[in-house]
């Protein structure tokens, strides 16, 4: 098991009878070896002669099914098929498009005999945008004042949290007028977004279009309650792993509790300090009472990542934070050696710009000096903003240090590589007479090619770039002055002729590949040679990535003949994404992890990665977005839940409750993921200048203060 010392008690569960319903709950901290547990589970069944058709490993997403397939990878399986691994939206999917001519018509849907069109974040975004629009325009959102975008992701957020809960997606208003203790002009805000959220809906149902909500929607009202597909789903898997189910929604779980009762055996894996996806519609109370349904209950202590001394300020923070009343034996001095040993990255500076200075300063000794590698190495904020990203890669790249980063859910049109791409689009396809501005073509040139600055990139714009009615026209670097040249360079000339001259041909060859394809092609041919952008920038390559991903679904579910008269699916995308879509996840951004890099991002979605490192690095630490919830004025994630009591106000008290709970279970997870050691970024000034004193510094101060008093009395 991965060198993993474990228990006589863990080892049963491996060696566990499989048939005769014997099913486990085994629960623990993450780190205290659950998921090798599960693994070595399902060799022992392929071992005994178990068929691995029969074996279901479901997890809550992607990343969370990396261990397992890399059993599988490794593993010589026997022939006849394999284990099955799946999160619950391709489960649901899947059954939901095999069952479909069973179940279409008594859904509602108005064409049952055509097939489904299942969409994904972005092409949600666009249908409902396309639905909503207008109405969003001439009737917005009183007092609301965050952009359309969000209004409309909280549209699709409102319909989620219905079908994740159980609850018709009609009852939304009522619950979050119930809760509200505002205003009284929010109550007529909330009925709005559900006119608009159910307007939405029936044109779904009018047009075969499944959004993730209508697909679970579909799964749990009209499949699951055919004995044929109960029958059908338990007999083929008849051994399950259910990995950290407390990410998991509570319809989810209800499945699980009849499949409990049917299957040979089964392992229900729970993290007992999970629940990072609650406002995702995570539940872990809803997943601890598949515990009574379960034969035999394990609970797993020690964790087989992080050090004693990481565990005895996990253990501090938890006192400070109000989750504990009490301190382990023994664990003051150790958590004390952590806090004084290097930890705050020396000094506590004036400005951020002095932390990041220190952060690059550590990272490059760590990796230079102590040779660890860099992808043992994370630096995490609350919010990971571009100002922060830029200023931070760049000083680690002085160093030699290569960075990657991830910031899912992002507007696609944020990231730069993908604004370049978009505006190289833009210059290819004239005859779409969208010419970029000239901002949008000077910011293409800086993350095109290679040693461009900033002053020649506009200076390189002002004189080639030559929109004429509509049309863009780059000109020839052969047209300038000898002067202009010299102050651009050669070197630099050349390489904007090889892209001009690329886009030439592309235009003159007549042949209009589809978007994606052309993405593909100017990645492939020039923009990851070197001398250009794309070439040494991992963060680069994995954007045009998505993007390539991103275009291909896009054109595979809106159709061309929903649009207007001379206009093609390319077009649509382009304006879909720079009126600022939020962008989807692809398995790729998750899975590109390049050994020499160090990663950069936010907090929650290192968590969501999963994977421990020796060394994390924390920004910020005086920000209270380690604790504030993200502003969602049409949506609210606990009232929207199972555990809410309907017509219950939702007070400051209540508010308070849950950003502790939150930043308790952010700050445990973290430190479960680290073997080592902990540097804390804490600057008097946040990022706008101000001074700041958020609640995990206030926790971390009170920890400081309770160690320093503990060390002076030992010493009288």
């Amino acid at each position: 098991m991965g060198g993993i010392s474990v228990s006589a008690e863990a080892q049963a569960i491996v060696a566990a009878p499989h048939q005769n319903n014997h099913t486990v709950f085994l629960e623990g901290p993450a780190g205290s070896g659950k998921t090798s547990l599960a693994v070595a589970r399902i060799r022992h069944l392929l071992e005994q002669g178990v068929p691995a058709p029969q074996i279901l490993v479901l997890t809550p997403q992607q990343t969370l099914a990396w261990p397992y397939e890399q059993m599988l990878l490794s593993a010589e399986m026997p022939s006849g098929g394999t284990v099955e691994i799946a999160t619950v939206g391709r489960l649901v999917r899947r059954h939901v498009e095999l069952f479909w001519p069973l179940i279409a018509q008594r859904a509602g849907f108005a064409e049952p005999a055509r097939p489904p069109v299942f969409l994904n974040l972005e092409t949600t975004q666009y249908y409902m945008q396309r639905v909503t629009g207008l109405s969003l325009t001439s009737r917005g959102f009183e007092g609301i004042t965050i952009s359309r975008n969000r209004l409309i992701s909280q549209l699709i957020d409102n319909l989620n949290k219905a079908a994740l809960a159980g609850f018709p997606a009609e009852s939304i208003a009522e619950r979050l007028k119930g809760a509200w203790a505002g205003e009284s002009s929010r109550l007529r805000v909330f009925e709005q977004a559900q006119e608009r959220a159910l307007d939405f809906r029936r044109y779904c149902l009018r047009h075969n279009l499944l959004d993730f909500s209508l697909q679970l929607e579909v799964f749990v009202r009209h499949l699951l309650p055919l004995e044929a597909f109960r029958s059908y789903l338990f007999d083929k898997y008849r051994h399950l792993i259910a990995d950290n189910v407390e990410e998991n929604p509570p319809v989810i779980h209800d499945l699980l509790r009849e499949w409990l009762s049917r299957c040979e055996s089964a392992i229900i894996l729970y993290d007992s300090e999970g629940g990072y996806r609650a406002f995702l519609g995570a539940d872990p109370t809803s997943a601890y009472t598949l515990r009574e349904v379960c034969r035999e209950t394990v609970a797993l202590a020690d964790s087989h990542i992080m050090s004693a001394d990481m565990n005895a300020l996990r253990a501090h923070l938890s006192l400070a934070l109000g989750r504990s009343t009490t301190i382990p034996q023994g664990q003051a001095g150790r958590a004390f050696s952590i806090l004084s040993d290097g930890s705050l990255l020396d000094i506590t500076p004036r400005f951020q710009t002095q932390v990041l200075d220190l952060a690059a300063q550590e990272v490059a000794r760590l990796i230079n000096q102590e040779q660890v590698p860099p992808n043992e190495i994370a630096i995490l904020a609350p919010f990971l903003s571009d100002a922060l990203r830029f200023m931070l890669t760049d000083r680690l790249r002085q160093y030699g240090v290569q960075v990657r980063s991830h910031r899912p859910s992002r507007a696609l049109c944020d990231e730069p590589a993908t604004r370049c791409l978009l505006t190289l689009a833009l210059l290819a396809h004239s005859h779409w007479n969208m010419a970029p501005s000239a901002e949008e073509v000077a910011q293409a040139m800086l993350q095109a090619l290679s040693g461009l600055d900033w002053v020649r990139a506009n200076l390189l714009t002002r004189i080639l770039y030559r929109p004429r009615d509509g049309t863009p026209y780059l000109a020839s670097f052969d047209d300038l002055e000898v002067e202009a040249q010299e102050r651009l360079t050669y070197s630099l000339g050349e390489r904007y002729e090889s892209l001009r001259q690329w886009l030439d041909n592309y235009r003159q060859s007549g042949v209009w590949a589809e978007l994606d394809h052309f993405f593909s092609l100017i990645f492939d041919e020039l923009l990851s040679r070197k001398g250009f952008g794309f070439h040494d920038d991992l963060d680069a390559a994995a954007q045009a990535a998505n993007l390539v991903e991103s275009v291909r679904r896009f054109r595979q579910v809106v159709s061309a003949s929903e649009l207007p008269a001379g206009r093609t699916i390319g077009q649509e995308y382009v304006d879909m994404v720079r009126q600022g879509v939020l962008a989807a996840q692809y398995e790729w951004g998750w899975r590109f992890q390049p050994e020499e890099a160090v990663l950069l991002a936010p907090a929650y979605t290192f968590l969501m990665y999963n994977r421990p490192v020796d060394y994390q690095f924390w920004l910020n630490v005086s920000s209270s977005g380690w604790w504030e919830r993200i502003y969602q004025p049409l949506t609210h994630p606990y009232v929207l839940s199972r555990n809410w009591t309907p017509g219950e106000l939702w007070t400051e008290a209540h508010e308070f409750e849950a950003r502790q709970t939150a930043l308790h279970r952010l700050v445990t997870g973290l430190l479960r993921r680290c073997r080592k050691q902990v540097y804390l970024g804490i600057s008097r000034l946040n990022e706008g200048g101000y001074e700041e004193s958020g609640p995990l510094l206030v926790a971390f101060n009170r920890v400081k203060r309770r160690l320093f008093e503990e060390a002076d009395r030992a010493h009288v």
